[in-house]
């Protein structure tokens, strides 16, 4: 390739990756309004721009449209990432206050006794969600506005903790992956230059949340030493920094590792990452699922006269998980009457039976009404639907013959003509047996006398 060309190639695969993703980001800056109420503000992000300046925002106080510098590049990249057909993410921002973690196995972060001046001003937190992440952001806003021609607030994110996994789905028995990422920037050189060269110690902690209970999952301490709380399930966190710069930025990895998932660990995931007076925190929902297996009897025929009801079909959804969700469909496919169309007939289910490692089970039950002869051949389905299983569910069914309208098929007749053939070697065998013996007999008796 011609340099000229290669060059052209590079910069369009640049700006393709820098136009991707959301430029801007609408957020609500929530604060305390006295009474115990909350207020709500409009607010911005600016991730990137296009020209020089940025857009003006007239409608937004200057120190609620904030434009972000990411010296790490996590907050950008995440969103560089974002797919362009996904809803907007939710983004909620606030005040923050640099304090010690309360727990005391990572205490051992914070040994002065106050909060070093390096951590002075102004703090934002900014935590947004989706379908694609989670994520938390600690900025720190510059003190005054940049003036026209567009008033913004420069803010640095110091600390970001971020997941692209907000919403694991693991099927009962397998392991859980929850991706966790951070990256960290000193607040301000001098407190960078303060520091023995090369990535802080941190802690990072996970806890599970689940019908209003919540314990520590698993706690770890890179960097430090001292007495750390056990991991609970057999937990396993990947904690560590993925690079050694002197004095930042610093990117990190707190990914968890949950074996063999049971019902009784889905819940809400709260990963936090400490450092000295600073933490940021995500979430992830996991969700356990089983897909049902289905069946359906009596099958694979079922047989009535012209005028009569088929027995009735029991559709056995078993071993499933969770029980909310489930929906039976009954169908009838085939015939004189159309391609498909609901099934008719009385229809009921069984309670939940529950099981050992927590799926449940129940059966679906139908009685169809009385044929016709038009309904000869046709295919009675049940269809189950549930969030462990595709969009189109999963099914089961049976083929109704109508009695006295089934012929015989071109299958059938040659079965009978190998009968038959199989029938008269048997009895041409037989004769020749029957034979043979006579002739012995004759031929001993003859030489008795």
């Amino acid at each position: 390739m011609k340099p000229v060309s290669l060059l052209l190639a590079v910069a369009l695969g640049t700006a393709t990756v820098v136009s991707a993703g959301p430029a801007v980001i609408e957020c609500w800056f929530v604060e305390d309004a006295g009474g115990g109420r909350l207020s709500k503000k409009p607010s911005a992000l600016l991730l990137r721009q296009s020209s020089e300046s940025p857009p003006p925002r007239p409608d937004l106080d200057p120190e609620r449209y904030l434009k972000v510098h990411d010296p790490a590049g996590t907050l950008l990249g995440a969103f560089r990432r974002y797919p362009r057909d996904a809803p907007a993410p939710r983004c909620e921002m606030s005040h923050y206050v640099p304090l010690p973690a309360s727990a005391i196995w990572v205490s051992g972060l914070t040994p002065e006794q106050s909060c070093p001046r390096a951590l002075d001003g102004r703090w934002l937190m900014v935590s947004v969600s989706s379908q694609v992440l989670s994520l938390s952001s600690l900025l720190r806003p510059q003190s005054e506005p940049q003036p026209e021609p567009a008033l913004i607030t420069v803010a640095t994110a110091v600390l970001t903790v971020l997941t692209h996994t907000p919403t694991p789905r693991i099927r009962m028995g397998q392991d859980a992956l929850l991706d966790l990422s951070f990256a960290y920037t000193p607040p301000t050189p001098k407190a960078a230059t303060s520091l023995a060269p090369g990535p802080p110690p941190f802690g990072l902690e996970w806890r599970r949340q689940h019908l209003g209970k919540g314990h520590l999952m698993l706690a770890a301490t890179p960097g430090l030493s001292g007495p750390m709380p056990a991991a609970r399930e057999g937990a396993v966190a990947f904690a560590g920094w993925d690079d050694d710069e002197p004095f930042g930025p610093w990117t990190g990895n707190g990914t968890f590792w949950l074996p063999a998932v049971e019902p009784f660990q889905e819940g809400t995931y709260l990963a936090t990452v400490h450092l000295p007076y600073l933490q940021g925190q995500t979430t992830l929902e996991l969700a356990v699922q089983k897909p049902p297996k289905v069946t359906l009897t009596p099958a694979p025929l079922i047989w009535a006269a012209p005028g009569e009801a088929p027995p009735e079909l029991l559709c056995l959804v078993s071993h499933f998980y969770p029980s909310e969700g489930l929906e039976v469909e009954w169908e009838l496919w085939g015939g004189q009457e159309g391609r498909f169309q609901k099934a008719e007939g009385q229809r009921w289910l069984s309670a939940l039976s529950h099981h050992s490692d927590g799926s449940v089970s129940l059966s679906a039950h139908l009685q169809p009404p009385p044929v016709t002869t038009g309904q000869h051949g046709t295919r009675y389905v049940c269809r189950v639907h549930h969030p462990s299983l595709p969009a189109l569910g999963r099914r089961a069914e049976v083929t109704l013959q109508v009695a006295g309208l089934s012929g015989p098929s071109l299958e059938d007749g040659v079965g009978l003509f190998l009968s038959a053939f199989l029938l008269l070697g048997l009895v041409n065998v037989l004769g020749w047996a029957a034979a043979y013996l006579a002739t012995s007999k004759d031929s001993v008796e003859k030489k008795t006398q």
